[in-house]
């Protein structure tokens, strides 16, 4: 389970309907949620070059909530993609490249502090360590890494660091469109870490529109798409960003959401389940539009469906 993390002014993105005014921190929450859960991997969002962070001070609440959870906590990292959210916190944004060789330097601290059994000195570009110790360290080895990227300085970063990459179709939300494109993308990203000796997964997030049939759910699909809230996507567009990943997205397929749409029936749904396993998806993040009664639906006529597929065990 993860969430994502934003840094918006009053009145969130805009609109009538204020869009995300209102959201609870992903990093705190899922403190909050590993002691009150057992078994689920709870994996914070985290955006580590904004503001006052300093690697010394993750690697120490990471160690803190790995054994809170019981080696259950991971950690998304984020490197900002958005030139305003940069501003609030008094900094100017960082060129896109310049990111990601920072975040580099960030986690490879964390790392090592994670893995030392002594104190580390450390000089780099951006930090700077004397004598830095963390204790506890992490039960397993380290917490999961994820990092959500398109570009070539994210993948590169990914392929070095990460376990989990968080990814999205090159092209549209389309199913179809998307299936045409993520083959390629999906190989490059782990022709990338394999570069480094490394094994990757990729994450995909589908919005899971399901009802008994095809047509029903397209109806659910169009009705969204009609009533949706203008002034909350112009106010997403202000929100500047220099991401790469959504660069073949629709404005307006944000009205649904997800890095891809799956419609139709619970079969139609599996089947292009299955098609995102043949291009190369590893595994899915499940969004829905009504997310309790969708997710219950899916648990009942879905799940079954994929575990005859042999897509879950």
């Amino acid at each position: 389970m993860f969430a994502l993390a934003e840094w918006l002014g009053k009145g969130g993105y805009g609109g009538d309907i204020r869009y995300h005014d209102e959201s609870l921190d992903a990093f705190i929450t899922q403190a909050a949620l590993a002691s009150v859960t057992s078994r689920i991997l709870l994996i914070s969002t985290l955006h580590v070059l904004y503001g006052p962070w300093h690697p010394l001070h993750l690697a120490k609440f990471g160690s803190t909530l790995d054994h809170i959870s019981q080696g259950r906590w991971g950690l998304n990292l984020v490197t900002g993609h958005r030139h305003r959210e940069h501003k609030r916190f008094g900094q100017p944004p960082i060129e896109h490249d310049q990111r990601y060789r920072q975040a580099g330097e960030f986690i490879e601290v964390v790392q090592k502090l994670w893995g030392l059994n002594e104190n580390l000195d450390f000089s780099g570009e951006h930090y700077r360590l004397e004598e830095a110790y963390v204790s506890v360290k992490p039960r397993f080895g380290r917490p999961v890494l994820v990092n959500a990227t398109g570009s070539p300085a994210g993948i590169e970063f990914a392929a070095r660091h990460s376990d989990i990459v968080f990814t999205t179709s090159p092209g549209s939300a389309e199913i179809n469109n998307a299936l045409e494109k993520l083959p390629d993308h999906l190989q490059r990203i782990k022709q990338a870490a394999r570069a480094h000796g490394r094994e990757i997964r990729t994450l995909i997030n589908p919005l899971v529109i399901c009802r008994d049939s095809d047509a029903e759910a397209w109806e659910v699909h169009a009705a969204i798409t009609a009533a949706g809230d203008a002034g909350s996507l112009a106010g997403h567009a202000r929100e500047a960003s220099d991401a790469h990943a959504w660069r073949g997205h629709q404005p307006a397929e944000r009205y649904v959401g997800g890095n891809i749409q799956l419609v139709g029936s619970p079969e139609t749904i599996v089947r292009d389940i299955v098609r995102l396993k043949e291009a190369g998806i590893d595994g899915l993040q499940l969004s829905f539009f009504d997310f309790a009664p969708d997710l219950e639906q899916f648990g009942a006529k879905v799940l079954p469906l994929l575990y005859q597929a042999g897509l879950r065990r």
